[in-house]
């Protein structure tokens, strides 16, 4: 019988924000339920996390932004991803207004705020990577 591939997840912070205790503790906790995170840390571009998604062939990235800077970078990641044709899915936590919540949720990008269950994020990952 075949070994299952286990799911596979780009995490990582953009840009200046250096603020990624919410991150690692969530990149700890799927780690803890038998996924594989890819953590890239911290200040990356649009391009590095696309290029990098690529090299590991993730299955969903998982991106956290709490300096206000999102919604740009958020774009050009998009941008990026559909210039190199990769379709996988995209969640975002950290602090992320109402209004723009619900602009990146339309767009197909999962959200969530601190304090979020595990199981929420989990089940939204499990989501994604199916349509992938």
């Amino acid at each position: 019988m075949e070994k299952e591939r286990k799911l596979r997840i780009l995490a990582g912070k953009m840009g200046l924000d250096c603020h990624d205790n919410g991150i690692l503790a969530i990149s700890n906790l799927l780690k803890e339920r038998g996924y594989e995170v890819v953590y890239l840390g911290l200040h990356n571009s649009a391009r590095k996390i696309v290029n990098s998604a690529m090299q590991e062939d993730v299955d969903v990235i998982g991106l956290s932004f709490l300096c206000g800077t999102h919604m740009p970078r958020i774009m050009e990641l998009r941008r990026l991803m559909a210039e190199k044709d990769l379709d996988i899915g995209l969640v975002v936590g950290g602090v992320i207004p109402q209004q723009d919540a619900e602009k990146l949720e339309k767009m197909g990008i999962r959200t969530f705020r601190p304090g979020t269950p595990i199981d929420d994020i989990e089940q939204a990952i499990r989501e994604l990577a199916k349509k992938g």
